[in-house]
């Protein structure tokens, strides 16, 4: 029953001095009411009035820009989002002229139909490094290794690069790749770009604003913003390769690979590298930290590929249980010493056990490539080997990775 219906039902069951007094309040009241409806009711169905009456209300409280928030203690007010706007806004701008867009063609060929094959296409993204053309990119994006029994791609046959407000297409060279960080350079022959300023990715935090700029899906200079949710995330790619990636949920979907992960200042914190997707998963991208990659991009145009120390073997992870299986240490279980590699020149055997790196102990064959990465091509290292029941130390002279 309405509030209306309350009065009526009040002064109707009263005495005829009661019924006077309803034609005197309930009418006019009621008349009242009805001429605001109307009013209101015509207000909202002409389009000036409309605007008007709602353009008042919001300048008398908000801006158009603002959120309301109610605290703990129930009193209402409002949060600006002006400052997050003008964020977004400043480094969009400050960074998209230095992305571009990458376009390869590949070659497809049948092993079910011999002589069949056709011209395929992929996109993805890249960073402009210097004014000279410089790129950094992505490996995968230029090295496809998407083959199977029943077809083979080809390496890139023609990389085009599209600059940022710019229809010009720039055949692209490739001056060097790097499948283990999935790292790559271009160059092409275009001077006074517009070199992408770099952050550092070792002082981020969760939590921080976050932009991931690149072509996804054709569609190019497209930005998403969210924050950095985790740093130091260890992920395994579908070839099995392990990388240590900043994670986001800014979007990044196919043909972001690439491109940059921005913070607030503009400022490139990481490559745009993986996304995990599915059902029931969302807001799951990774980042390769930009100060991971300045050695790569650096070796890459000085040698055209990485100079990686090598040992040149071959080894089994033993784990607790394992090795009180075999009787053996924790340790890495050599399987093979390749042959003209440092280990076949050294005293080390298939079958030896190594539980040390230059007196550091290692249960696995992560942990003691961690250590010999941060060594050089030429060091000598000391490695500790359980053999026949005994620990011996062995030398060997790391050489270059083939």
């Amino acid at each position: 029953m309405s509030e209306n219906d309350d009065i009526y039902k009040k002064f109707s069951s009263s005495t005829p001095k009661s019924s006077n007094l309803k034609n005197s309040f309930f009418v006019p009241f009621l008349s009242g009411l009805l001429g605001s409806a109307l009013v209101l009711g015509l207000a909202f169905g002409v389009p000036n009035i409309r605007k008007s009456l709602i353009s008042s209300n919001n300048s008398n409280n908000y801006g158009s820009s603002d959120t309301i928030q109610t605290s703990n203690s129930g009193v209402v007010d409002y949060v600006s989002l002006n400052n997050y706007s003008d964020t977004a806004v400043y480094a969009a701008s400050k960074v998209l002229p230095s992305i571009v867009g990458i376009k390869v063609e590949y070659t497809v060929k049948s092993n079910l139909m011999q002589g069949v094959s056709q011209l395929a296409e992929a996109e993805g993204s890249g960073i402009i490094m210097s004014s000279d053309g410089y790129i950094l990119t992505n490996n995968h994006i230029i090295n496809s290794s998407d083959s199977s029994v029943y077809y083979e791609v080809s390496e890139a046959t023609k990389i085009t690069v599209y600059l940022y407000n710019d229809e010009t297409p720039y055949e692209a060279e490739v001056i060097g790749t790097d499948e283990e960080t999935d790292l790559a350079v271009l160059k092409i022959n275009k001077d006074g770009l517009t070199a992408a300023e770099l952050g550092d990715s070792d002082s981020i935090k969760i939590g921080e604003f976050a932009m991931a700029i690149g072509n996804p899906l054709g569609m190019e200079s497209s930005v998403t913003s969210g924050i950095i949710s985790a740093v130091n995330r260890t992920i395994d790619s579908e070839d099995g390769t392990t990388y240590t990636l900043i994670q986001t949920d800014a979007a990044i979907n196919s043909g972001n690979s690439g491109g940059a992960l921005v913070n607030s200042e503009g400022k490139v914190i990481g490559i745009n590298t993986l996304k995990l997707s599915g059902t029931g998963i969302e807001g799951m991208g990774f980042a390769i930290p930009i100060n991971d990659t300045l050695d790569i991009y650096n070796q890459l145009i000085e040698n055209g590929k990485v100079l990686r120390p090598y040992i040149g073997v071959s080894g089994i992870d033993l784990s607790e249980s394992e090795a009180e299986y075999y009787n053996l240490p924790v340790g890495i279980y050599i399987k093979e010493i390749q042959s003209n590699s440092p280990a076949s020149s050294s005293d080390l055997k298939t079958g030896d056990v190594i539980t040390a790196i230059n007196g550091t102990k290692v249960e696995n064959m992560d942990e003691l490539n961690d250590i010999k990465e941060k060594l050089n091509i030429g060091d000598k290292i000391t490695l500790d080997v359980y053999r026949n029941g005994k620990t011996r130390t062995v030398e060997v002279t790391l050489g270059e990775q083939p």
